[in-house]
């Protein structure tokens, strides 16, 4: 693993740290190390939450050194487009619950990494945008897809296209982060929450998570709603269903197993 990307293990929930002060900025390394390390996490079956946050205290992540950039080479353009649309889409795709911690400063590819993690979690101090048309380039790490669906049509637009940079409480106001905590405390919270998707089935989570995200899809909601009953029945597989039913019965605790 990279020395741009640490991770540490509390109990069943990891915690993801981008480290490159003093932005906290992508190299193609950190990229590779990110999807390396969430593959990792998807094989540890005692792994069921991540937490990502940035290092240091005013930024998260200020997305791409646009010193990578600066010479025009198509070429080199391509590779890193590549390494960032399949990054984020390997976290998007994390079989648990991602829950990013919003530290600091989220620009660019830095605000595409925590619209890549299920729920995200900002200090007051934060601030979020897009700014990639304002130097001749454009989000190409699910910003023009995930920004939309996160805030509306309207948003996405005024944050793309004007390159509105938001505040913790605008972006609380239009949907683009769940909940603003006080500077400091936004790892706590991003924990809290961490525990609680522990507490539930992660054969459950895994497929929960699959359904919410087709939502996005163009399908009918009679697929989606076709697919919900299949996914039900499918967890009757699962070693975890008979353990979180019988456990309920029993007035105890479940001990997952994942599997």
């Amino acid at each position: 693993m990279s020395d741009l990307i640490q991770l540490e293990k509390r109990g069943h929930i990891a915690i993801l740290t981008i480290n490159n002060p003093p932005a906290n900025t992508w190299t193609a390394a950190s990229l590779r190390a990110l999807m390396a390390t969430i593959n990792d996490l998807n094989d540890d079956a005692n792994i069921f939450a991540l937490v990502v946050t940035g290092q240091g205290e005013k930024f998260f992540s200020a997305g791409a050194d646009l010193k990578a950039f600066a010479d025009g080479d198509k070429a080199n353009a391509g590779d890193m487009g590549r390494l960032f649309g399949e990054a984020f889409s390997t976290l998007q795709a994390f079989r648990g619950v991602s829950i990013a911690a919003v530290n600091g400063y989220a620009m660019g590819g830095g605000l595409e990494c925590a619209m890549a993690c299920d729920i995200r979690i900002a200090e007051t101090q934060a601030q979020m945008a897009l700014p990639e048309a304002g130097v001749g380039l454009l989000p190409c790490a699910g910003g023009t897809q995930n920004l939309p669906w996160l805030v509306g049509e309207g948003w996405a637009k005024r944050m793309i296209l004007c390159g509105e940079r938001v505040t913790a409480e605008k972006a609380l106001q239009i949907g683009l982060v769940e909940e603003v905590v006080p500077t400091g405390k936004a790892l706590e919270k991003a924990l809290e929450l961490a525990e609680g998707a522990c507490r539930q089935s992660p054969s459950a989570v895994a497929r929960c998570k699959r359904l919410v995200m087709s939502a996005r899809d163009a399908r009918s909601h009679v697929d989606g709603w076709r697919m919900e009953r299949e996914l039900f029945v499918e967890l009757f597989d699962t070693e975890d269903q008979r353990e979180g039913v019988n456990a309920f019965l029993e007035k105890r605790a479940p001990e997952w197993k994942n599997r």
